[in-house]
């Protein structure tokens, strides 16, 4: 078994297939990707004298690169380490320290970032630019004899972000990578040869985790380059057939307005595969009037990838009819879910507790952290770290990370709740909740809000309106308007960034 296997056998099969666009820009056909990977795999092995199992880093903006280097690593029996391109360089040097990477290949844009580090980081060996010279040379090595992994060997170490310590490396072996291939077919979508997968999303990511179904079934995997662009999206929409991306809900938010105010022409867009963060109810309505039933959303984590449940396009209406867009859908196939106690035991239904999952889809463990992973992995359950209830029927509805409720004069208050009131507000475009200090309660709620365009925002209209929708210990007691919200490289909110803006006094903005 190999990774690499999936681009080989597309070569067999139908060589001549586009296999990796930049943009409109043809790079790769089939046959070409696994001449790549098969020479740049015996480079790996052969000049660069790394070994089965080593690490290889891949500290990259978007681009074609990121499918050469992935699959010559796999090709040759090695590990990669993909990276957030929007790190720091002190956190580039961890993570090539912490996992034991011995070479990591780098986009152009990332030079300055990275110049000198494999001088101060422990057996990192070598810095190679992906597209340089020496990476060219590179891509002519004579090719090595596919490697042979087990199902237990590691395959892909993702980071988490981070948000409250250092990152921990989520292992990912060749049998959880298998079992999410499969688990896209079973549950979200089939791929025909040819299909198109949109990369508008970090490589590093979801977005690179999903074009291996797309990959294994003959799909096309067009890169975007930069920042999250909705009018390239759109263009690249309109000039590919059956388009497929994965977005976080932020994302999603934006394309849904551009395509709006804009009348762009979606007709080739199949699906769109949501996740990583909130999705309100009142944007996925909007989403699907505008976008129509192509909508798959997802509940995952680095640690489960992209699999633990579904509410596949199929269900969104459903859903819709029966007041369950607010959820995440139902475990996937062969994926076990349940919400327990404090002391893990399952709770009612309707119940809320932290969500744990089991099935071929979790992490072997966090990359030399046995006590991290001891806690996280516990009688064969991933412990989530997510707060949430299972209905009678299955469906699971998120409440929030544990660490974002808040116990105000002793009551819980969930802030995503308190957040979808808001959103029902005509003047609110984002909004977001986090807790501070407070002498008598423990903790009061406050509300980050961004206005829609051309709005204006008052904490008194603000408060009436959650007055109207919400018990009256639940509604924020101060209201900050911002013009956006911090968020990460995946579009999520970085609820830490707004309580150290409450930490460090921020002016009041009524």
């Amino acid at each position: 078994m190999n990774l690499a296997s999936l681009v080989h056998r597309m070569a067999e099969t139908s060589p001549d297939s586009p296999a990796v666009s930049d943009g409109e820009r043809q790079v790769h056909s089939f046959a070409s990707l696994s001449a790549a990977v098969s020479g740049l795999a015996g480079s790996l092995r052969g000049a660069l004298g790394l070994q089965p199992g080593d690490r290889v880093a891949l500290a990259m903006s978007n681009s074609p690169a990121f499918f050469e280097t992935a699959f010559a690593a796999w090709h040759a029996g090695l590990c990669v380490v993909p990276i957030n391109p929007r790190l720091h360089r002190k956190d580039f040097a961890y993570i090539f320290g912490n996992s034991g990477a011995r070479l990591a290949f780098y986009s152009a844009d990332l030079a300055g970032t990275l110049a000198g580090l494999e001088a101060e980081v422990a057996g990192l060996e070598q810095l190679i630019e992906a597209g340089g010279a020496d990476y060219g040379a590179l891509l002519q090595g004579a090719p090595a004899p596919l490697a042979e992994v087990a199902p237990e060997d590691p395959c892909w170490i993702f980071y988490t972000s981070g948000t409250t310590g250092r990152p921990k490396g989520a292992t990912l072996t060749l049998r959880n990578l298998g079992f999410m291939i499969q688990g896209y077919y079973a549950d979200i979508d089939r791929v025909e040869l040819g299909d198109t997968m949109l990369h508008a999303a970090s490589l590093s990511h979801g977005s690179g985790l999903y074009a291996l179904p797309h990959i294994a079934q003959g799909g096309h995997q067009v890169v975007c380059r930069g920042s999250f662009d909705t009018a390239e999206i759109c263009r690249l929409i309109a000039a590919y057939p059956q388009v497929s991306f994965f977005a976080a809900p932020t994302m999603l938010t934006r394309l849904v307005r551009h395509v709006a105010e804009s009348g762009a022409d979606t007709a080739n867009l199949r699906t769109v595969v949501y996740g990583g963060g909130p999705m309100y109810v009142a944007d996925l309505e909007r989403a699907l009037e505008v976008l129509g039933p192509k909508l798959a959303q997802l509940y995952g984590q680095g640690e489960a990838p992209m699999t633990i449940t579904i509410l596949p396009k199929a269900w969104h209406g459903r859903a819709r009819q029966r007041g369950l867009l607010g959820t995440c859908g139902f475990a996937r196939t062969l994926v076990d879910v349940r919400v327990v106690d404090e002391q893990g035991q399952e709770v009612p239904r309707g119940g809320i507790g932290e969500i744990v999952t089991r099935s071929d889809c979790v992490m072997a463990g966090y990359w030399n952290m046995p006590e991290a992973t001891a806690a996280t992995l516990r009688d064969g359950w991933l412990h989530s770290g997510d707060l949430g209830s299972l209905d009678a029927d299955g469906f699971l509805t998120l409440k929030d990370r544990s660490k974002d409720l808040i116990i105000s004069g002793g009551s819980n208050i969930y802030p995503r709740e308190v957040e979808e009131v808001l959103l029902q507000h005509p003047g609110v475009a984002e909004a977001a909740v986090v807790s501070r200090p407070h002498a008598d309660l423990i903790e009061e709620v406050v509300a980050f809000v961004v206005p829609r365009a051309g709005g204006n925002l008052a904490a008194e209209e603000l408060d009436g309106f959650c007055l109207e929708n919400l018990a009256r210990y639940k509604r924020p007691r101060d209201y900050r308007v911002v013009e956006e919200l911090p968020k990460n490289n995946y579009g999520k909110v970085l609820k830490t960034a707004l309580r150290e803006l409450l930490a460090g006094g921020a002016e009041r903005k009524p």
